[in-house]
Parts: C-alpha cells; structure tokens; sequence
C-alpha cells in the first residue's frame, strides 16, 4: 500500500508538472516569434532610414535566426538591394546571385536578374548588364518579363550612345505593352534627338590651323579671339626679333610660338570632342526626364511588387 500511494504521488506529480508546461511553451512560441517579427522590423526600420549597411546586418542575422520564415527569401532579396543603394555594386550583385541560387524559377529570381542589370549599369559595366539581360530572355517564357528585358536593354544601349541598336531593342516590345512603355512618345523624342548637330574634330583640327577659327566653328568665340590675340602677338613678336638681328630671342619667341600654336590645334579638337559629349549627354538626359518608365520592384513577404512610373518634364 506505501508503495501504491507513493506511485500515485509521483504521477499526480508529472501530470502537475506536464501541464504546467504547456502554457509555458505556449508563451515560448509566441516569443520566438515575436522576437521574428522585431528582428525584421528592425532591419526594416535601417532600411528605410538609409542606413543600409546596417540594415544588411541585421537581415543576416534574421537569416541566421529563423531560417525558417517565410521572408527569409525578401531578406535575402533586401541585402542585395541594401548594397545597391549604399552604392556597392560588387557586394549587391553577389547578394542577388545568391538569390537566383535559392529561389529558381520564382519571380523574386527575374527581379534579383533586373537588379543584377542594374548593379552594372551604376557601376558603368554595360556588358555586364546586357550579359544578365540575355541570360533572363533564355530563362524565361513570360511575354511581359521579355518586353521589359527588351526596354530595359534600349536604356541600356542608349547609355552606351548606340542608338540603332537601342531603337531595334524598343520595336522588339509586344504591341499589347507598347502603351504600357510609352513607346510612341519615346520613338518621337528618339527622332528629334538623333540631329544632334555635332562637331567634326577632325574639321576643328584643320580650321585651326588659322588660330582661332577651330574655336569659332565650335562655339567657343571667346577662346577664339584669346587664341588668335596670343598667336598673333607672339608671331609679330618672333618677327620684330629677327628683323632686329636679334636671332636668340627670335628663336625663343619661336619656339613658344609653336608650342601655342600646337595647343590651339590640340584645344579645338579637344572642344570639338567636349561639345559633341555635351550634347549627347544632354539628349540623353532629356529622354529620361521626359519619356522613361521607372521600373522598380521590392519584394513583399514571399514574393515581390512592381511598379510603373512616368516622369515628364515640360
């Protein structure tokens, strides 16, 4: 009987002590993932307040805690993006690589392809930006995806000051999204810039050789009539020496003279060059305040959003 009743004591015991527990696991969960939710917010709250590199600290250490949430996949996704706007393209396109490793086949992995394009046109590599363009076109079957590849490479050849090939990318965009992308007005704006009326260098180059004129066929009166005033009073000067048999200081103004008149030469070339790089600058400048699509997207819990924009400037 003593054995009976300490028996019953030790279940009655354990049945106490296991229902005891379950509130208290109840509670253990709803921290765990509170702390989820705080520890996103968190990175988020970084995010938004551009301090990026910040902001890729605490994702990561979201990852590393609750690698499985379901925004584990836009945690990845906002690293990449964090060191795209903090201006580390190298790190960003590493992020987004990673992305494309994990998530195949999904929608964030066209998007991580778009700002993998995107890294490389900031950091100036045109090539490499394409490069990932063509990859997506050979992944994806999705008509919308190819037309947006297809508008985003005309940007891209346009920044690169290869206009046909930029207007052949354009007219390769399905007509049900030619709207969509403001093609029309775009094709407009495209003809009236292509006249850009640029210099010839080469025609600065042999106007110059009367000083001044190479700089005045460029615009640039005033380094014109500076240009001409120097190698005119220098030329006089060269031959006032020599008609005074003064031959050294003849000599010298001389050979100061063919150093001016070599860099006038030189400098209406170089003008030439410095007004047709302006002007397509500019153009190219007036295209995209008055007639680009801003593309954006940023991925949602487990997926992403895009977004269209037109900004126009009168």
């Amino acid at each position: 009987m003593g054995h009976n009743k300490a028996f019953v004591k030790i279940a009655v015991g354990l049945a106490f002590l296991v229902i005891g527990l379950f509130p208290c696991l109840a509670l253990a969960q709803a921290a765990v993932a509170l702390e989820a939710d705080d520890q996103y917010q968190f990175a988020e709250s970084y995010f938004h307040r551009g301090e990026y590199f910040r902001a890729v600290g605490e994702y990561e250490r979201f990852i590393h805690f609750f690698p499985q949430d379901e925004r584990v996949a836009a945690a990845m996704f906002n690293i990449g993006e964090s060191y795209f706007k903090g201006e580390q393209f190298r790190q960003a396109i590493s992020a987004f690589e990673a992305v494309i490793d994990a998530y195949p086949g999904t929608d964030l992995e066209i998007r991580a392809y778009f700002m993998i394009s995107d890294s490389h046109v900031q950091a100036g590599h045109f090539a490499g930006a394409l490069l990932a363009l063509d990859n997506l076109l050979r992944l994806t079957q999705d008509p919308d995806v190819k037309d947006e590849i297809y508008y985003r490479q005309g940007w891209i050849y346009l920044d690169m000051d290869q206009w046909e090939k930029a207007e052949a990318s354009f007219e390769k965009i399905s007509s049900k999204n030619r709207e969509t992308y403001r093609l029309k007005d775009l094709s407009e704006d495209l003809n009236k810039k292509k006249d850009l009326k640029l210099k010839n260098p080469r025609a600065a180059g042999v106007l110059a050789v009367i000083p001044g004129a190479g700089h005045l066929y460029v615009g640039r009166y005033q380094d014109a009539f500076v240009a001409f005033l120097l190698n005119g009073v220098m030329i006089w000067a060269a031959v006032e020496a020599f008609d005074n048999d003064n031959e050294g200081l003849g000599a010298l103004l001389t050979l100061f003279e063919i150093g001016f008149y070599s860099g006038n030469i030189y400098s209406a070339v170089s003008s030439a060059h410095k007004h047709n790089r302006q002007r397509k600058e500019g153009s190219l400048q007036y295209l995209k305040d008055h007639s680009k699509v801003r593309l954006s997207a940023r991925p949602a819990h487990s997926g992403y959003t895009m977004a269209l924009s037109c900004e126009i400037s009168f």
